[in-house]
């Protein structure tokens, strides 16, 4: 697929863009620890040149903490197209200002800021309402634009199907427009609270705003991974009277149980989700949310789909969603969808007035102000409920496949480097993952 992608993408040529993905290399070729992509189920640690200043608004930052997503798992599996040998993965990260290009004026080396995952040039119209994600100057992908219609934000670390910007599993970085793409930390934050500002929190909040959480709903979320958990605690907040977490994994279904009082589903035992849910709340659901994984197909039908290419998403969580809710109900998708999926339930979806909402990735500059000033720093909302574990860049390769099994309980990981602080207390301590367990 990577093969077709990217020759197809070559034929079509590139969309214009104000910004560019290559970078210039510091002189007297010094090079970097990263992660790299080198095909399916193959990342590898590699000596990257280290970026420099390549155009005047751009920002080099030595990274004081990166981490790994589930959609970083979508890539590890070859399944976001347009991916090439090579490429530096990551897409959250936060680090110190190292150096600042000409036109840089808001921002000076030492200083502590984490970055948005998606590259803003900040003067278009949807970059005008903090739409970030929906930037139109900055991603030169003509396959993404063949298959959307438009295309999204430049991103880092996410094939070229969104620009093919190196990413933040990496010593250093270069960040594109940086006065628009990096937030200023204060003192009193420390890096395992802000690190996530760069997705995880403001797509968990996305969904939950975007989908429309009201006092009073029941709220059901599909997966209990970081941005699941995350977006649990989110509905509480914004009044939710029950929220329902669907997963298989027995330490994420404990973990929701445990932290933040979600009734669960282990879809392991109860086969028959929506059978469940109705049990548990007749009605149905108010809102119903993704934020699970299209590249784990439940039965058989879409495995053998999947595998012969005849569609490239499932439907089965989409159609959970869809017959789990109330008539007039509400389903976000924040799962990371990229392509087809056949058999949606539209007849469900048509008769019952399901609004199925597309929550698209989430536009952190919206946000992340908001999730600092007024959730963070008051103490409303903790981070560092999901970090489960923390381990040195050099481990990024086989937390890859670990956190793909979900060895040892893994939920959310900081990743340090040379130029992180020790960690905060009452965070984890650094480990390596050759010491995790199988649980």
């Amino acid at each position: 697929m990577q093969t077709a992608a990217n020759k197809f993408q070559e034929y079509l040529g590139t969309e214009p863009a104000d910004v560019h993905a290559e970078y210039k290399h510091v002189e007297g070729g010094a090079s970097m620890k990263a992660l790299a992509w080198f095909g399916t189920n193959d990342v590898r640690m590699v000596a990257a040149p280290i970026p420099d200043i390549t155009e005047p608004d751009d920002v080099i930052l030595q990274v004081t903490g990166t981490t790994i997503c589930g959609s970083d798992l979508h890539l590890y599996h070859g399944e976001i197209m347009a991916l090439q040998k090579g490429d530096i993965l990551g897409h959250e990260f936060m680090g110190k200002v190292f150096k600042v290009g000409p036109n840089v004026k808001n921002l000076k080396p030492g200083q502590r800021v984490v970055s948005s995952f998606q590259i803003a040039c900040g003067k278009c119209e949807y970059c005008k309402e903090n739409l970030s994600s929906f930037c139109d100057r900055t991603n030169t992908s003509s396959l993404q634009n063949y298959m959307y219609g438009q295309r999204d934000a430049g991103f880092f670390g996410y094939s070229h199907f969104t620009g093919g910007f190196p990413g933040g599993q990496a010593e250093y970085v270069r960040v594109p427009i940086g006065e628009v793409n990096l937030l200023p930390i204060p003192d009193n934050v420390s890096d395992e609270k802000a690190l996530y500002l760069s997705d995880v929190l403001p797509t968990s909040y996305h969904t939950v705003v975007d989908t429309g959480v009201k006092p009073g709903d029941v709220v059901g979320i599909w997966g209990l991974g970081p941005i699941g958990q995350c977006a649990a605690r989110w509905a509480i907040l914004k009044g939710a009277s029950r929220v329902i977490g669907i997963d298989r994994i027995p330490s994420r279904l404990q973990f929701a149980e445990s932290k933040t009082g979600v009734e669960t589903i282990d879809f392991s035992q109860f086969s028959d989700v929506t059978k469940r849910i109705y049990e548990l709340c007749p009605r149905g659901l108010d809102v119903a949310l993704d934020c699970g994984t299209f590249h784990e197909p439940k039965t058989l039908t879409h495995k053998i789909q999947k595998t012969l290419l005849l569609e490239t998403d499932v439907p089965e969580t989409i159609n959970e969603m869809i017959v789990s809710v109330r008539k007039m109900g509400r389903c976000g998708l924040i799962a990371a969808y990229a392509g087809f999926a056949n058999a949606v339930n539209v007849g469900a979806l048509m008769e019952k007035g399901v609004r199925l909402i597309g929550n698209g990735q989430a536009p952190v500059r919206k946000y992340w102000e908001e999730i600092l000033n007024e959730y963070i720093i008051p103490g409303k909302f903790d981070p560092t409920f999901m970090i489960t574990h923390r381990v040195p860049i050099d481990d990024l390769a086989k937390l890859y496949p670990a956190f793909d099994k979900r060895i040892d309980g893994v939920e959310k990981v900081f990743v340090e480097t040379r130029f992180s602080s020790a960690p905060s207390s009452g965070c984890p301590r650094t480990s390596r993952v050759d010491d995790w367990k199988s649980i």
